[in-house]
Protein backbone atom coordinates (compact mmCIF):
# COMPACT_ATOMS: atom_id res chain seq x y z
CA UNK A 1 0.00 0.00 0.00
CA UNK A 2 1.26 3.49 -0.88
CA UNK A 3 2.44 5.31 2.22
CA UNK A 4 0.49 8.44 3.21
CA UNK A 5 2.50 11.58 3.84
CA UNK A 6 0.73 12.27 7.11
CA UNK A 7 2.55 11.43 10.31
CA UNK A 8 0.12 10.70 13.15
CA UNK A 9 0.99 10.84 16.84
CA UNK A 10 -1.43 9.01 19.15
CA UNK A 11 -1.25 9.95 22.83
CA UNK A 12 -3.13 7.49 25.03
CA UNK A 13 -3.61 6.90 28.75
CA UNK A 14 -3.65 3.10 28.27
CA UNK A 15 -2.01 0.63 25.93
CA UNK A 16 -1.69 -3.18 25.83
CA UNK A 17 -0.56 -5.73 26.78
CA UNK A 18 -2.23 -4.92 30.12
CA UNK A 19 -6.05 -4.90 29.81
CA UNK A 20 -8.27 -1.87 29.41
CA UNK A 21 -10.90 -0.66 26.94
CA UNK A 22 -9.12 2.62 26.12
CA UNK A 23 -5.89 0.72 25.52
CA UNK A 24 -7.64 -1.81 23.30
CA UNK A 25 -9.11 1.03 21.26
CA UNK A 26 -5.78 2.88 21.01
CA UNK A 27 -3.90 -0.22 19.91
CA UNK A 28 -6.40 -1.00 17.15
CA UNK A 29 -6.54 2.61 16.02
CA UNK A 30 -2.73 2.76 15.72
CA UNK A 31 -2.51 -0.67 14.12
CA UNK A 32 -5.14 -0.02 11.46
CA UNK A 33 -3.90 3.48 10.67
CA UNK A 34 -0.51 1.86 10.01
CA UNK A 35 -2.11 -0.84 7.85
CA UNK A 36 -3.74 1.94 5.82
CA UNK A 37 -0.40 3.61 5.15
CA UNK A 38 -0.10 6.28 7.84
CA UNK A 39 3.15 6.81 9.71
CA UNK A 40 1.91 6.14 13.23
CA UNK A 41 3.62 6.49 16.59
CA UNK A 42 2.26 6.21 20.13
CA UNK A 43 3.00 7.89 23.46
CA UNK A 44 1.72 6.06 26.53
CA UNK A 45 2.71 5.22 30.10
CA UNK A 46 4.69 2.26 31.30
CA UNK A 47 2.24 0.28 33.44
CA UNK A 48 4.49 -2.58 34.49
CA UNK A 49 8.22 -2.94 35.20
CA UNK A 50 8.28 -6.46 33.82
CA UNK A 51 9.65 -7.41 30.39
CA UNK A 52 6.10 -7.98 29.06
CA UNK A 53 5.56 -4.48 27.67
CA UNK A 54 8.99 -4.33 26.01
CA UNK A 55 8.38 -7.70 24.35
CA UNK A 56 4.95 -6.56 23.18
CA UNK A 57 6.24 -3.26 21.75
CA UNK A 58 9.14 -4.92 19.93
CA UNK A 59 6.71 -6.91 17.75
CA UNK A 60 4.69 -3.89 16.61
CA UNK A 61 5.06 -2.26 13.21
CA UNK A 62 4.86 1.24 14.69
CA UNK A 63 6.90 2.99 17.36
CA UNK A 64 5.67 3.11 20.97
CA UNK A 65 7.22 5.60 23.42
CA UNK A 66 6.55 4.63 27.05
CA UNK A 67 6.89 7.12 29.89
CA UNK A 68 8.78 5.22 32.58
CA UNK A 69 7.08 4.54 35.87
CA UNK A 70 8.25 6.85 38.62
CA UNK A 71 7.50 7.03 42.29
CA UNK A 72 6.33 10.63 41.98
CA UNK A 73 3.77 10.94 39.18
CA UNK A 74 4.53 14.61 38.60
CA UNK A 75 7.87 13.64 37.02
CA UNK A 76 6.00 11.43 34.55
CA UNK A 77 3.82 14.39 33.58
CA UNK A 78 6.88 16.55 32.96
CA UNK A 79 8.59 13.86 30.87
CA UNK A 80 5.40 13.32 28.91
CA UNK A 81 5.08 17.01 28.04
CA UNK A 82 8.69 17.29 26.85
CA UNK A 83 8.38 14.15 24.73
CA UNK A 84 5.12 15.36 23.19
CA UNK A 85 6.56 18.77 22.35
CA UNK A 86 9.52 17.04 20.71
CA UNK A 87 7.44 14.61 18.63
CA UNK A 88 4.68 17.01 17.63
CA UNK A 89 7.23 18.85 15.49
CA UNK A 90 7.31 15.92 13.05
CA UNK A 91 3.59 15.00 13.14
CA UNK A 92 0.83 16.80 11.26
CA UNK A 93 -1.98 15.10 13.16
CA UNK A 94 -2.17 14.47 16.92
CA UNK A 95 -4.83 12.22 18.43
CA UNK A 96 -5.53 12.24 22.18
CA UNK A 97 -7.33 9.31 23.81
CA UNK A 98 -8.04 9.06 27.54
CA UNK A 99 -7.89 11.41 30.52
CA UNK A 100 -4.33 12.73 30.85
CA UNK A 101 -3.99 12.78 27.06
CA UNK A 102 -6.74 15.37 26.68
CA UNK A 103 -5.05 17.69 29.16
CA UNK A 104 -1.54 17.23 27.80
CA UNK A 105 -2.36 17.52 24.11
CA UNK A 106 -4.56 20.57 24.75
CA UNK A 107 -1.61 22.20 26.53
CA UNK A 108 0.82 21.34 23.72
CA UNK A 109 -1.61 22.78 21.15
CA UNK A 110 -0.73 26.22 22.51
CA UNK A 111 2.76 25.87 21.00
CA UNK A 112 2.23 24.12 17.64
CA UNK A 113 -0.42 24.50 14.99
CA UNK A 114 -1.47 20.99 14.05
CA UNK A 115 -4.68 19.06 13.46
CA UNK A 116 -5.74 17.93 16.94
CA UNK A 117 -8.33 15.17 17.36
CA UNK A 118 -9.74 13.97 20.69
CA UNK A 119 -11.25 10.53 21.22
CA UNK A 120 -13.60 10.48 24.23
CA UNK A 121 -14.77 7.24 25.79
CA UNK A 122 -16.94 8.29 28.73
CA UNK A 123 -15.41 8.46 32.20
CA UNK A 124 -12.86 11.13 31.29
CA UNK A 125 -15.67 13.58 30.39
CA UNK A 126 -17.92 12.65 33.31
CA UNK A 127 -15.95 13.59 36.42
CA UNK A 128 -18.01 14.35 39.52
CA UNK A 129 -15.18 16.61 40.76
CA UNK A 130 -16.05 20.12 39.42
CA UNK A 131 -12.41 21.20 39.03
CA UNK A 132 -11.51 18.13 36.97
CA UNK A 133 -14.68 18.55 34.93
CA UNK A 134 -13.89 22.20 34.13
CA UNK A 135 -10.33 21.34 33.14
CA UNK A 136 -11.51 18.65 30.72
CA UNK A 137 -14.18 20.97 29.26
CA UNK A 138 -11.52 23.64 28.65
CA UNK A 139 -9.22 21.06 27.06
CA UNK A 140 -11.87 19.82 24.63
CA UNK A 141 -12.26 23.32 23.19
CA UNK A 142 -8.66 23.13 21.92
CA UNK A 143 -9.42 20.26 19.49
CA UNK A 144 -10.53 20.67 15.88
CA UNK A 145 -12.41 17.37 15.98
CA UNK A 146 -13.85 15.29 18.81
CA UNK A 147 -14.74 11.63 18.25
CA UNK A 148 -17.13 10.05 20.76
CA UNK A 149 -17.21 6.24 20.83
CA UNK A 150 -20.98 6.21 21.49
CA UNK A 151 -23.99 8.51 21.34
CA UNK A 152 -24.17 8.35 25.12
CA UNK A 153 -20.62 9.69 25.38
CA UNK A 154 -21.44 12.44 22.88
CA UNK A 155 -24.37 13.49 25.07
CA UNK A 156 -22.01 13.86 28.05
CA UNK A 157 -20.45 16.89 26.36
CA UNK A 158 -23.63 18.28 24.80
CA UNK A 159 -23.70 21.12 27.36
CA UNK A 160 -20.54 22.53 25.76
CA UNK A 161 -22.49 23.08 22.52
CA UNK A 162 -19.49 22.07 20.42
CA UNK A 163 -20.13 21.77 16.68
CA UNK A 164 -17.24 19.43 15.97
CA UNK A 165 -18.32 16.26 17.84
CA UNK A 166 -19.04 13.12 15.82
CA UNK A 167 -19.73 9.50 16.80
CA UNK A 168 -17.57 6.64 15.54
CA UNK A 169 -18.60 3.44 17.33
CA UNK A 170 -16.05 1.20 18.94
CA UNK A 171 -14.86 -1.83 17.05
CA UNK A 172 -13.22 -5.19 17.62
CA UNK A 173 -10.33 -6.85 15.84
CA UNK A 174 -11.70 -9.94 14.10
CA UNK A 175 -8.20 -11.14 13.16
CA UNK A 176 -7.50 -11.65 16.86
CA UNK A 177 -10.00 -14.53 16.91
CA UNK A 178 -9.18 -16.24 13.60
CA UNK A 179 -7.02 -19.37 13.37
CA UNK A 180 -7.03 -19.78 17.12
CA UNK A 181 -7.89 -23.14 18.64
CA UNK A 182 -11.07 -23.32 20.69
CA UNK A 183 -10.02 -25.36 23.67
CA UNK A 184 -12.98 -27.24 25.08
CA UNK A 185 -13.69 -26.39 28.71
CA UNK A 186 -16.51 -27.61 30.86
CA UNK A 187 -18.30 -24.63 32.34
CA UNK A 188 -20.88 -25.41 34.98
CA UNK A 189 -24.38 -24.04 34.75
CA UNK A 190 -27.53 -24.11 32.67
CA UNK A 191 -27.76 -21.41 31.52
CA UNK A 192 -24.19 -20.14 31.79
CA UNK A 193 -23.88 -16.36 32.24
CA UNK A 194 -20.58 -14.65 31.43
CA UNK A 195 -19.03 -11.24 32.10
CA UNK A 196 -15.56 -10.39 30.76
CA UNK A 197 -13.94 -7.34 32.35
CA UNK A 198 -12.26 -5.98 35.43
CA UNK A 199 -14.29 -7.00 38.50
CA UNK A 200 -15.38 -3.54 39.62
CA UNK A 201 -18.42 -1.50 40.54
CA UNK A 202 -18.51 0.01 37.05
CA UNK A 203 -18.58 -3.30 35.19
CA UNK A 204 -21.61 -4.38 37.22
CA UNK A 205 -20.80 -7.92 38.35
CA UNK A 206 -22.29 -7.07 41.74
CA UNK A 207 -25.61 -6.18 40.11
CA UNK A 208 -25.82 -9.67 38.61
CA UNK A 209 -24.99 -11.26 41.98
CA UNK A 210 -27.75 -9.26 43.68
CA UNK A 211 -30.29 -10.58 41.17
CA UNK A 212 -29.29 -14.23 41.57
CA UNK A 213 -31.42 -15.13 44.66
CA UNK A 214 -34.56 -14.45 42.64
CA UNK A 215 -33.19 -15.78 39.33
CA UNK A 216 -32.34 -19.21 40.75
CA UNK A 217 -35.98 -19.79 41.65
CA UNK A 218 -36.65 -19.92 37.90
CA UNK A 219 -33.27 -21.33 36.81
CA UNK A 220 -31.96 -23.49 39.68
CA UNK A 221 -28.92 -24.67 37.64
CA UNK A 222 -27.79 -21.23 36.49
CA UNK A 223 -24.15 -20.22 37.03
CA UNK A 224 -22.41 -16.87 36.67
CA UNK A 225 -18.82 -16.84 35.36
CA UNK A 226 -16.70 -13.70 35.85
CA UNK A 227 -13.50 -13.40 33.80
CA UNK A 228 -11.12 -10.50 34.43
CA UNK A 229 -8.84 -8.93 37.00
CA UNK A 230 -10.15 -9.69 40.50
CA UNK A 231 -10.00 -6.07 41.64
CA UNK A 232 -13.10 -6.14 43.86
CA UNK A 233 -13.88 -9.87 43.75
CA UNK A 234 -13.31 -10.31 47.49
CA UNK A 235 -16.00 -7.78 48.36
CA UNK A 236 -18.38 -9.14 45.73
CA UNK A 237 -17.84 -12.71 46.92
CA UNK A 238 -18.70 -11.64 50.47
CA UNK A 239 -21.99 -10.24 49.17
CA UNK A 240 -22.65 -13.50 47.31
CA UNK A 241 -22.12 -15.39 50.60
CA UNK A 242 -24.47 -13.05 52.42
CA UNK A 243 -27.15 -13.64 49.78
CA UNK A 244 -26.60 -17.40 49.81
CA UNK A 245 -25.54 -17.59 46.15
CA UNK A 246 -21.79 -18.10 46.52
CA UNK A 247 -21.96 -21.53 44.88
CA UNK A 248 -23.58 -19.96 41.79
CA UNK A 249 -20.67 -17.58 41.07
CA UNK A 250 -17.08 -18.23 39.95
CA UNK A 251 -14.37 -15.56 39.67
CA UNK A 252 -11.89 -16.99 37.16
CA UNK A 253 -9.50 -14.04 37.16
CA UNK A 254 -7.61 -12.92 34.06
CA UNK A 255 -7.27 -15.73 31.52
CA UNK A 256 -5.08 -16.25 28.48
CA UNK A 257 -6.49 -15.29 25.09
CA UNK A 258 -6.98 -18.91 23.97
CA UNK A 259 -8.95 -19.67 27.14
CA UNK A 260 -11.09 -16.56 26.67
CA UNK A 261 -12.21 -17.98 23.34
CA UNK A 262 -13.37 -21.07 25.21
CA UNK A 263 -15.43 -18.96 27.61
CA UNK A 264 -17.11 -17.14 24.73
CA UNK A 265 -17.71 -20.40 22.87
CA UNK A 266 -19.11 -22.34 25.81
CA UNK A 267 -21.33 -19.77 27.53
CA UNK A 268 -25.00 -19.01 26.85
CA UNK A 269 -25.51 -15.31 27.61
CA UNK A 270 -23.07 -12.42 27.95
CA UNK A 271 -23.98 -9.97 30.71
CA UNK A 272 -22.81 -6.41 31.40
CA UNK A 273 -25.05 -4.65 33.92
CA UNK A 274 -22.81 -1.62 34.29
CA UNK A 275 -23.18 1.27 36.75
CA UNK A 276 -22.26 4.92 36.79
CA UNK A 277 -20.01 5.19 39.86
CA UNK A 278 -19.92 7.99 42.43
CA UNK A 279 -16.82 9.47 40.77
CA UNK A 280 -18.50 9.51 37.36
CA UNK A 281 -16.82 6.38 35.98
CA UNK A 282 -19.04 4.91 33.27
CA UNK A 283 -19.07 2.28 30.55
CA UNK A 284 -18.45 4.21 27.33
CA UNK A 285 -19.19 1.32 24.97
CA UNK A 286 -18.23 -2.27 25.89
CA UNK A 287 -15.92 -3.93 23.35
CA UNK A 288 -16.28 -7.32 25.07
CA UNK A 289 -19.94 -7.33 24.02
CA UNK A 290 -18.96 -7.28 20.34
CA UNK A 291 -16.37 -10.00 20.92
CA UNK A 292 -19.01 -12.17 22.58
CA UNK A 293 -21.45 -11.45 19.74
CA UNK A 294 -18.85 -12.62 17.22
CA UNK A 295 -19.12 -16.08 18.80
CA UNK A 296 -22.92 -15.95 18.62
CA UNK A 297 -23.30 -15.02 22.28
CA UNK A 298 -26.29 -12.67 22.84
CA UNK A 299 -25.81 -9.90 25.43
CA UNK A 300 -27.89 -8.40 28.21
CA UNK A 301 -26.69 -4.91 29.08
CA UNK A 302 -27.53 -1.71 30.92
CA UNK A 303 -29.52 1.20 29.63
CA UNK A 304 -28.29 4.76 30.22
CA UNK A 305 -24.65 4.19 29.30
CA UNK A 306 -22.53 3.53 26.21
CA UNK A 307 -23.74 -0.08 26.10
CA UNK A 308 -26.85 1.27 24.35
CA UNK A 309 -24.68 1.59 21.23
CA UNK A 310 -23.01 -1.80 21.70
CA UNK A 311 -26.27 -3.79 21.71
CA UNK A 312 -28.90 -3.75 18.99
CA UNK A 313 -31.90 -4.07 21.28
CA UNK A 314 -34.00 -7.22 20.84
CA UNK A 315 -31.67 -8.30 18.03
CA UNK A 316 -28.08 -8.87 19.24
CA UNK A 317 -29.24 -8.75 22.85
CA UNK A 318 -31.50 -6.92 25.28
CA UNK A 319 -31.09 -3.61 27.12
CA UNK A 320 -32.52 -3.36 30.63
CA UNK A 321 -32.49 -1.28 33.80
CA UNK A 322 -29.63 -2.97 35.66
CA UNK A 323 -31.35 -2.55 39.04
CA UNK A 324 -34.65 -4.30 38.23
CA UNK A 325 -34.51 -8.04 38.86
CA UNK A 326 -37.74 -8.76 37.00
CA UNK A 327 -36.33 -7.12 33.85
CA UNK A 328 -33.19 -9.23 34.10
CA UNK A 329 -35.21 -12.41 34.60
CA UNK A 330 -37.43 -11.60 31.61
CA UNK A 331 -34.40 -10.83 29.44
CA UNK A 332 -32.77 -14.18 30.27
CA UNK A 333 -36.01 -15.96 29.46
CA UNK A 334 -36.40 -14.08 26.16
CA UNK A 335 -32.84 -14.85 25.04
CA UNK A 336 -33.22 -18.55 25.89
CA UNK A 337 -36.61 -18.78 24.15
CA UNK A 338 -35.35 -17.09 20.95
CA UNK A 339 -31.81 -18.40 21.21
CA UNK A 340 -31.16 -19.21 17.54
CA UNK A 341 -32.56 -15.89 16.36
CA UNK A 342 -30.43 -13.94 18.85
CA UNK A 343 -27.34 -15.97 17.95
CA UNK A 344 -27.60 -15.11 14.24
CA UNK A 345 -28.32 -11.45 14.91
CA UNK A 346 -25.41 -11.23 17.36
CA UNK A 347 -22.94 -12.55 14.79
CA UNK A 348 -24.28 -10.20 12.12
CA UNK A 349 -24.09 -7.18 14.47
CA UNK A 350 -20.48 -7.95 15.43
CA UNK A 351 -19.37 -8.11 11.80
CA UNK A 352 -20.64 -4.55 11.29
CA UNK A 353 -18.15 -3.35 13.92
CA UNK A 354 -14.86 -4.85 12.77
CA UNK A 355 -11.89 -2.48 12.80
CA UNK A 356 -11.39 -2.69 9.04
CA UNK A 357 -14.81 -0.98 8.78
CA UNK A 358 -14.42 1.40 11.74
CA UNK A 359 -11.00 2.67 10.63
CA UNK A 360 -12.44 3.99 7.37
CA UNK A 361 -14.57 6.43 9.36
CA UNK A 362 -11.44 7.68 11.16
CA UNK A 363 -9.56 8.07 7.88
CA UNK A 364 -12.46 10.08 6.46
CA UNK A 365 -12.21 12.51 9.37
CA UNK A 366 -8.42 12.68 9.20
CA UNK A 367 -8.50 13.51 5.50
Amino acid sequence: MEQNKENILLVTSEFPPLPGGIGNHAYNLAKHLKINGFNTSVITDQRSKSQTERDFDSKLKFKVYRIRLKRFRVFMYVERIFLMLKLIKSNKIVIASGKFSLWMVAFCSLFYKRKYIAVIHGSEVNFSNPILKKSINASLKKFQKIVAVSNYTKNLVSHLKLKNVIVIPNGFDKSKWINTSKECINLKGDPKLLTVGNVTERKGQLNVIKHLPDIITLYPNIHYHCVGLKTESGKFNEEAKRLGVESYVTFHGKVEHENLISFYSNSDIFVMLSNVTRTGDIEGFGIAILEANYFGLPAIGSLNCGIEDAIKNNKSGILINQDITEDFKNAINEVITRNKEFELEAKSWALKHTWNIVIQQYIKEIN
